[in-house]
């Protein structure tokens, strides 16, 4: 499949027929496709070689991901890339940076007092926090925004490590004036909390890989009753990802095993003080916000 009508040629336009396309690959395809989403500064920088390690398939299956978007082979969607991360003046992937991190950790001795893991932390998120201001448009906050301003109730939920977040936004939008059901799922209560959900209101569903399946399962049930869902989440191909009108992707640290949450709770509090901020404006201009349903 070869034809310069439907060649990618921009690193959106290759992240927009990636994600149109996802359900359509094989396998093995999608497993190259998902690593492209969330790891475009290796394939921009890396050689075909490591690219293909890192993935876990072989140079041959890339060439054929490529092939497959209507490129010649995997090196005209590299360059694509490549010019992507120039042209935002982006010196260094975030993904090549942690590895310089992860390199130089490998050479100090020790590492195991208090001290040294503290730094090691701060370190990383750091760099978390730099890739998540790079990365994040303030086209994609401002249609969050949006959308958590319009719905008429908010339902937050997020399970296991997710769930700091989730109770986070559930609080602090509680406290800006948002009516919000903090869906936490106590006593296996999930569908019981997301029983009233409706066409007006808007679930923002928080998870990262391996996905909580009773997060992805009230996503579907979220959105078979017409809610919108609103995803903060780890890959745009992950399954709550699919099913919502909009995903803010968060990549996240990571010292000896350990996740961190720095980059989304930033995020979290970027949401919240920002529809403050909004409220205060429309509140100015004598905007009356979105009536609540009667019980």
């Amino acid at each position: 499949m070869t034809g310069s009508a439907t060649v990618p040629r921009t690193a959106e336009e290759l992240r927009a027929a990636i994600l149109e396309r996802y359900d359509t690959f094989s396998k093995r395809l999608q497993q190259i496709a998902r690593f492209v989403l969330d790891h475009p500064d290796d394939l921009a920088l890396e050689t075909l070689a490591v690219v293909a390690e890192r993935s876990g398939v072989q140079p041959s299956a890339i060439v054929r991901f490529a092939k497959a978007l209507g490129y010649s082979g995997a090196m005209p969607m590299q360059r694509l890339l490549r010019d992507g991360l120039l042209a935002n003046h982006t010196a260094l992937g975030y993904g090549e940076r942690v590895r310089q991190f992860n390199a130089a950790l490998d050479h100090q001795a020790g590492g195991g007092d208090g001290g040294d893991l503290l730094a090691e932390f701060v370190e990383r998120d750091t760099l978390a926090l730099e890739n998540l201001g790079q990365t994040m448009t303030k086209a994609d906050l401002t249609r969050a925004v949006k959308l958590i301003d319009q719905a008429q109730t908010l339902y937050i939920m997020g399970f296991r490590r997710a769930f700091p977040v989730a109770s986070y936004l559930a609080y602090s939008f509680q406290q800006v004036g948002k009516r919000t059901i903090f869906v936490d799922g106590v006593g296996g209560l999930t569908s019981q909390q997301m029983g009233a959900v409706g066409e007006s209101d808007l679930l923002i569903a928080v998870s990262y890989h391996p996905y909580a399946e009773e997060t992805v399962h009230a996503v579907e049930a979220a959105a078979g009753a017409g809610a919108k869902v609103l995803t903060i989440t780890d890959s745009l191909v992950s399954p709550m990802a699919k099913m919502a009108v909009h995903v803010l992707q968060v990549r996240e640290s990571e010292v000896r095993g350990f996740r961190s949450l720095a980059a989304s709770l930033c995020l979290a509090q970027t949401l919240v003080i920002s529809l403050a901020f909004e409220r205060e404006r429309a509140s100015a201009r004598g905007v009356s916000r979105p009536r609540r349903r009667k019980a």
